[in-house]
Parts: C-alpha cells; structure tokens; sequence
C-alpha cells in the first residue's frame, strides 16, 4: 500500500493517510480481508506519530472499512453496499478533483508552462505505475509466507 505524505500540505497528516487509505480500500486495491501494517510500522515507514496512525485506524473502523482486532492488526472489511461504495469513490474523486486543481493552480503561479506541467504529470503516472507494481508483486511475494506461517 503505498501512502504519499505531502509535508507542505494545508491538509493535515492524519488526513491525507485517512483518504489514502480509504481510497485503496474503495479501489479494491486493498481487499477485503487484507492486513493493513501495524500502526508503529506505518507510522515508522510515514515518520509520523503513532498516534497519529491510531487516530486513522479509529476513524477508519468508525466509518466500517476496517477492524481493529487487539494483538492481530487492523484488515479490511468487505463493503456492504456497492452504493456506499459508488459514493464513497465519487466523494473521493471530488476531493481529489479540487486538490489536483489546486496543484496546477499553484504549478502555474510559479510560472510552469502547460508543457512543463504536462512533463510532470506524466512523469507522475510513471512513477505512480511503477510503486503500484512493485507494491503488487511484494503483496503477492509476502502471501505464500502467511499462508505456511
């Protein structure tokens, strides 16, 4: 699962982690069933607070996506209502409709042209494609492990 913290962000921490969560839990890249990391390993790997990661998963399994279970971890719920879900995912794109609006607002106040912006959008999906398939083959790597642990 791959989280991005952006530092200079007006948006707080625990938020950003909070939707991106819920975004890989609403995009089925996050299954139900699946384990999330535990909080002192994501708030390591995100060098945040470990109570900034509580407060997420508290949030998170408030709003019925994920289970807390004391001395396992915290795994994905399966969604009950594909409407739910629907909304939940255009609610997600809307955000990141106005966030990513907000981006090229600021990318074009710094005096980038549309064709550096256009550069770095596309460099963005590349790297994007590529952590989302590195981050697929460890999952599937890691599997094999669980199921003869």
């Amino acid at each position: 699962m791959h989280i991005r913290i952006e530092r200079g962000s007006s948006t707080p921490i625990s938020r950003q982690i909070m939707e991106q969560i819920r975004a890989h839990c609403l995009s089925g890249t996050l299954k139900p069933g699946d384990c999330l990391p535990s909080v002192r390993k994501l708030a390591q790997r995100l060098t945040v607070n470990v109570n900034t990661v509580v407060r997420v998963y508290e949030r998170l399994s408030a709003e019925g996506l994920v289970e807390m279970r004391h001395g396992e971890g915290t795994f994905v719920l399966p969604q009950s209502a594909v409407t739910t879900n629907s909304q939940q995912m255009t609610e997600q794109r809307d955000q990141f409709s106005m966030e990513f609006s907000a981006v090229i607002h600021r990318g074009i106040l710094l005096g980038l042209t549309a064709t550096e912006l256009r550069k770095l959008l596309a460099a963005s999906i590349a790297d994007a494609k590529r952590e989302l398939k590195a981050e697929a083959a460890a999952q599937q790597k890691r599997k094999p492990e669980s199921r003869t642990a």
